[in-house]
């Protein structure tokens, strides 16, 4: 472990133990309580150990939280805006004590680190959530990951990193920040401006970085987040082959590529502070905050969760003490009279014409196989992404059948497998509530956490079947709003279409459908948990589709089911 000063950035800290320390360290691991690392812990993990997050030297303590929630900043008084800490369950928190170390390791058991635990303690998720994104709606995927994610207890301490995360994609392109500082220190580059990205590079983007390498008067960084991004976000894989088509837009020696391991939290303008921060450590002089910068998009009321330039403002509040100049855009626009990008606030549109796509259009136009101008994205660009998102028509898909015991989902499922299965042209995968007991989930009871774990099962498949192209159908009773939430996320991340179907028989017909006697025997107290007595059913509030099967024999609800997938172009009747 070293506090390194190269020529850019000043002070780095680096966790990292030497390679004598290191082996050492292992065999002490083999002794101790162990954790195994959520994907957001992963990504701070890496961060903390190769310095990006400087001045850390570990999962923050009590003191340092509540300081950085109140007022963005540690103890101390450094300026730090977002909570770095290391959530973990009751039952693991309830075995330690201050001054045991725990063995931190990544998904397949690897041990990464160790960390001495100074501070055990349950904070106020809700209170951190308003205080830290200014929302607790979980419409906020920031919010929402603390509110129904995260751990309870909270453990801070030092860490001591043994070797960081193994990466087997793109590695020539994952520069630790001592590593970007030497290319740049090579290079001769002393001034260098990032640009921070989520999203696939289109020619605005490209201008928008031209224009602010040559106000910064520097060379330039495309910086991309390929840790956690926000949900339903293109792939990293697919993004970064777009950006190694992009690279080769920019003269040579001029731009850098590289890659950040990042898990943003979508905090807008403190997440914005934050982002600086990290391009500090890594060696740059100049940063780009564009419009509504790390912004999630709307509330669950569909009103905009920041200003379009809250985050701009913040940066410039706390300019003096950051160490990297901001560079602040507007919006980029295409100017049909011009024949090129400008920012928005130099345009004259009462004389000029601008041109835009925004993000629904083109999500539409390449859902569809839709033409995407040339002004608007490059080609070759355009090309990588429609590999990734074919047309609908060629997607995979998931229905995701839900209701009351006895309202009629596995018949309607089973009779749209079976018509989609007469049509062809995709594989079709029944995922019966039932039989995914019987084969997948044999071992697990009825309590809300196991019948949770079992819906999430379903989801895993049907996602995997999606991402490969097929049709899932799934026909669990799945009561659980959250847990729904989960599956559709899982599938969507897959690069496929959800569709829910509520089947919306009311409980009293579903009663008196009941072959099994299972209603009786709940109301009777025999068979106790029984979704729609005693154990509440959460019906879904917007689904693709809502049926009731009383009046609808099971060829009409299949037929509803198959207009509704030509609908959204799933599936052409014709």
């Amino acid at each position: 472990m070293s506090d390194l000063i190269p020529p850019y950035g000043g002070t780095l800290k680096d966790l990292r133990l030497d390679a004598a320390a290191a082996d050492e360290a292992r065999g002490r691991a083999l002794e101790l309580p162990g954790w195994d690392l959520t994907e957001r812990q992963l990504c701070d993990l890496e961060l903390l150990a190769n310095g990006g997050f400087s001045p850390l030297d570990g999962f923050m303590n009590q003191a340092d939280y509540e300081r950085v929630v109140t007022d963005m900043r540690l103890a101390d008084g450094t300026l730090w805006p977002m909570p770095i800490t290391l959530d973990v369950s009751e039952a693991f928190a309830g075995r330690l004590a201050t001054g045991d170390q725990v063995v931190l390791r990544d998904p397949e058991g690897v041990a990464l680190a160790i960390l001495t635990v100074s501070d055990t303690w349950r904070p106020d998720r809700a209170a951190e959530a308003e205080a830290v994104f200014g929302t607790r709606d979980t419409a906020h995927p920031g919010a929402a990951y603390l509110l129904q994610r995260s751990h309870p207890v909270y453990l801070g301490g030092r860490v001591e990193a043994l070797e960081l995360p193994s990466h087997y994609d793109f590695p020539h392109l994952r520069l630790t920040p001592a590593e970007t500082r030497a290319r740049f220190a090579r290079s001769g580059w002393r001034r260098v401006v990032a640009f921070q990205t989520r999203n696939p590079m289109h020619r605005a983007h490209v201008e928008l970085t031209f224009l602010a390498a040559r106000q910064a008067e520097a060379n330039l960084l495309i910086h991309p987040v390929v840790g956690m991004t926000k949900p339903g976000d293109v792939d990293h894989y697919s993004r970064v082959r777009c950006y190694e088509h992009v690279l080769k837009k920019y003269p040579e020696q001029t731009t850098a590529l590289s890659l950040l391991p990042l898990a943003m939290r979508m905090g807008g303008p403190r997440e914005a502070v934050w982002h600086a921060i990290i391009r500090r450590n890594y060696g740059c002089t100049h940063f780009i905050v564009g419009r509504d910068h790390a912004g999630p998009g709307k509330d669950s009321q569909g009103d905009e969760i920041y200003g379009p330039y809250d985050a701009q403002a913040l940066v410039t509040e706390h300019a003096a003490e950051l160490g990297i100049e901001m560079v602040p855009f507007r919006m980029m626009v295409y100017v049909q009279e011009r024949a090129g990008y400008a920012p928005i606030d130099e345009v004259d549109e009462a004389r000029e014409t601008v041109m835009n796509i925004s993000g629904t259009e083109f999500r539409r136009r390449m859902r569809e196989g839709l033409e995407i101008p040339d002004w608007f994205g490059y080609p070759e660009v355009v090309a990588e992404l429609r590999r990734t998102y074919p047309p609908r028509a060629r997607q995979g898909f998931t229905l995701f059948f839900t209701g009351l015991s006895g309202s009629g989902k596995s018949t309607v499922a089973n009779a749209v497998m079976v018509k989609l299965m007469e049509r062809g042209g995709r594989a079709v995968t029944l995922l019966d509530g039932d039989v995914v007991r019987k084969h997948l989930s044999s071992e697990l009871g009825f309590s809300k956490e196991h019948r949770d774990l079992n819906i999430r099962r379903i989801g895993f498949v049907a996602a995997e079947i999606t991402r490969n192209g097929g049709a899932a159908i799934c026909a669990p009773i799945a009561p659980y709003a959250s847990t729904r939430r989960d599956v559709r996320a899982m599938v969507e991340a897959a690069n496929g279409g959800f569709i829910e179907i509520h089947v919306a028989t009311p409980i009293e017909e579903c009663e008196r459908r009941d072959r099994k006697g299972l209603y009786a025997k709940a109301r009777a107290g025999q068979i106790t948990g029984f979704t729609g007595i005693d154990d509440p059913y959460e019906a879904p509030v917007e689904p693709e589709l809502r049926i009731d099967t009383t009046d609808c024999t099971p060829d009409e609800a299949a037929q509803q089911v198959l207009l509704k997938l030509e609908s959204l172009g799933y599936i052409d009747l014709r």
